[in-house]
């Protein structure tokens, strides 16, 4: 149960002013205090720990941090101190995982500055953690880091290599060719990788443009290298699987001696292919198809359909591609685009996102990658449900376009990074907004450099960036929400609280109130006494009937009303959650805490009939509720109710009693001796609890005034016991109270 809150915030305050003055052995004292007062309290764990950790008393911070972890999961704070404890006891692998740990808590809040230098400290601890390098990676490459991303890549190409996993240190690589693609490092990197020599990272990966070339490369192998990820064919995947097709085809017919009459047309239609010549192409791939069923003669044979506008014919064959895993990606483009033509837009989707999705996980560098990429497509195939047609064709529309020209790969990469935040921060709804929104690519670019001016502080930029993006999108919310988050940076809080607000109303216009509830959640953070924020907030939730958020948001409101000193507008609100809360059928716990707040005002406004009664309710709804107990005893004291008011004290020290929380007990009854001096009984109680701690010259003190309360009141007989209860604990001047024990009659 809670301490003493007085207590606590002393000794919070006395150990703040020790930290302030560098007094860690008075902090260490005074934040223990405090937390014996409050032992779940996670923020006087923190303070201990810090005080711990300056007075050298490193096992004994590390305990306090992990309880303070325990108390609080979700604070990064408990598990980066203990990290450094553990770094400066030695224990650097246990200190590594422990900065991986709060990296991820980091991460999932959006402070991605603060993630990567945690996860940089785990790699300096413990070099090779290739999970963690993926993981810097694609942070940085998110958020426009281009040379460190390419970097992190490069140690994960070396890494892989060492593990002999030739395949995905060649992926990594290429990852880090897409970014820089004429990268000098990266190409050697390459270069290293095909002929089987070992990765070297160097330690300066800069060099000025003027320099003479030193990488030991030739010419052909720079264009070859930078052709395979960065100079795409322009026709895409499909393109790609095309050429890669050729290559497989040959091989085959080579090696299975297929030189019959259909080997023979094989061989005619790539070389009419290589020429150019689709429709002769076409016809010799046909003859030879009747009997040859290999996946790539299929795949050439139906993307020479499709460019030959025979989409439907292409189908039968491009549906047979799909099983080499190399030509997959080309499969999947070249069905998305016949389906297309063919006004199939659902199984367009869906063929092309299979596509990139196909494509970058050829590109995954770590598992863990892969699994994330999995879920992004998954959601996104999931986020076609209940589309229009209309709404489909422009998300096809969007798909076709990126998945065409030199360029394709490094616009691929960018739109999925955007669609991944997106995902995260918006939902699938969000997705399908960028997509369908008006000239989406140039929307993808500016949003990331909106976002890049933001994370640099350059605020006017960002502004100026969002302003040309809606020119050309203006119904694409996302803008308007960074523009509410740069006006609030720069202190224009109530211009940004009506963007919010619009942009939220719009919301639930479109019937979204999921992500406008998210918005108007948001805006309350920033701005808790905005009234007509939280009722709009309550409207909706209520139109959603979800009633636990509902009744929150009730609690909250009236919590505002009394922050503006509207009490009468504050009681009807939690009047009204209350009833809300009974009707719903709530946690007792949120009942109790609304009728404390009740309690609360009706006690201000000096209505003690109405506060005694919501006191009495909380009782039986929570008979072990401590401060219900102790409002009881006070305001039966206040009203001169002295009988009543012992009969709620004795209620009390019985709770207090079965939990044995002695000091507590003691507490208490010191407390109210103090304001009510003149009751027997509470002196009667308080005497009897210093007698049973052993405090016998504190229990003759209060005896003493006992019986001098009670020879007052003409009580001698229980004076007579009083006096009795004196002799035995020996007191100073024995004798004299003999006497006066014989002239009463004792």
């Amino acid at each position: 149960m809670p301490g003493n809150r007085d207590a606590y915030d002393q000794a919070m305050n006395a150990g703040h002013n020790a930290a302030w003055d560098q007094e860690w052995g008075m902090a260490v004292q005074s934040y223990g205090r405090a937390v014996q007062e409050y032992p779940d309290d996670p923020e006087s764990h923190i303070h201990l720990g810090l005080a711990l950790l300056e007075v050298g008393r490193l096992d004994d911070a590390l305990k306090i941090y992990t309880r303070a972890h325990q108390l609080g999961p979700d604070d990064p704070i408990p598990l980066e101190k203990s990290a450094d404890v553990l770094e400066r006891l030695g224990r650097l692998r246990e200190a590594a995982q422990q900065y991986v740990n709060v990296a991820e808590i980091y991460f999932a809040q959006r402070d991605l500055d603060k993630a990567i230098d945690n996860w940089e400290c785990a790699t300096r601890l413990t070099p090779g953690l290739i999970a963690v390098h993926g993981k810097l990676a694609q942070v940085r490459e998110r958020i426009g880091d281009s040379k460190g991303a390419v970097r992190e890549y490069l140690i994960l190409a070396s890494s892989f290599q060492r593990f002999g996993d030739t395949e995905k240190a060649m992926k990594a690589a290429q990852r880090a060719l897409r970014l820089e693609k004429t990268n000098p490092m990266v190409l050697n990197t390459i270069r290293a990788l095909e002929s089987g020599r070992e990765v070297v990272l160097p330690k300066e990966e800069t060099r000025s443009n003027g320099a003479r070339r030193t990488d030991g490369f030739d010419e052909d192998t720079r264009v070859s290298a930078t052709r395979q990820v960065g100079e795409a064919d322009p026709l895409g995947p499909m393109g790609e699987a095309m050429s890669d097709a050729l290559g497989i085809l040959a091989t085959y017919l080579m090696e299975e001696n297929s030189l019959d009459a259909d080997g023979a047309n094989a061989l005619q239609g790539m070389e009419y292919q290589r020429q150019g010549i689709h429709g002769d192409a076409i016809e010799a791939y046909r003859k030879a198809a009747q009997r040859m069923r290999h996946p790539s003669l299929r795949l050439n044979l139906g993307a020479l359909l499709l460019l030959e506008n025979h989409p439907e014919e292409a189908t039968r064959y491009l549906m047979d591609s799909i099983q080499e895993p190399r030509l997959e990606p080309g499969a999947y483009h070249a069905l998305g685009m016949a389906n297309f033509k063919l006004n199939q837009h659902m199984k367009a989707a869906r063929f092309l996102i299979h596509a990139i999705q196909a494509v970058d996980m050829s590109l995954a560098a770590t598992p863990a990658e892969e699994q994330e990429l999995r879920s992004l497509y998954d959601r996104l195939l999931v986020s076609l449900d209940g589309r229009s047609e209309e709404a489909l064709e422009a998300i096809n529309r969007r798909f076709l376009k990126m998945l065409q020209g030199a360029d394709w790969k490094q616009r691929l990469t960018e739109t999925r990074r955007q669609l991944d935040e997106t995902m995260r921060d918006q939902g699938e709804q969000g997705v399908v907004d960028i997509l369908v929104a008006t000239r989406g690519d140039e929307l993808t670019d500016a949003v990331g450099m909106i976002d890049r001016c933001i994370r640099q502080g350059l605020l006017t930029l960002a502004m100026d960036e969002a302003h040309r993006a809606i020119e050309f999108s203006p119904h694409y919310l996302p803008v308007h929400v960074r523009m509410a988050e740069i006006m609030m940076r720069e202190g224009r809080v109530r211009n940004a609280i009506t963007k919010y607000n619009t942009v939220a109303k719009t919301y639930l216009v479109r019937g979204e109130n999921d992500r406008a509830a998210a918005i108007l959640s948001e805006v309350l953070e920033m701005a808790p006494l905005d009234i007509s924020v939280r009722q709009s907030l309550i409207e909706l939730l209520e139109a959603e009937q979800r009633w636990d958020e509902v009744i929150d948001q009730y609690i909250d409101l009236a919590d505002t009303y009394n922050q503006l000193g509207n009490f009468d507008l504050s009681r009807d609100t939690f009047s009204r959650a209350e009833r809300l809360a009974q009707k719903v059928a709530t946690s007792p716990v949120k009942i109790v805490r609304i009728k404390h707040r009740m309690a609360d005002i009706d006690q201000m406004r000096l209505d003690t009939r109405r506060a005694q009664k919501a006191y009495e309710d909380i009782i039986a709804l929570m008979p072990d509720d401590e401060r219900a107990h102790r409002m009881l005893v006070d305001l039966n004291y206040r009203q001169g109710n002295g009988i009543e008011g012992l009969r709620r004290l004795d209620q009390l020290l019985g709770l207090y009693a079965r939990t044995r929380q002695v000091n507590k007990i003691t507490q208490l009854l010191e407390e109210l001796v103090t304001l009510y001096g003149s009751d027997t009984g509470l002196r009667s109680r308080l005497a009897a609890i210093y007698k049973q701690l052993g405090r016998t010259k504190d229990a003759i003190v209060q005896f003493d005034a006992l019986g001098e309360l009670q020879l007052e009141a003409g009580l001698h007989r229980e004076a007579a016991n009083t006096i009795r209860q004196i002799i035995a604990l020996n007191p100073e001047g024995i004798d004299e109270y003999r006497r006066l024990l014989s002239q009463l009659g004792g």
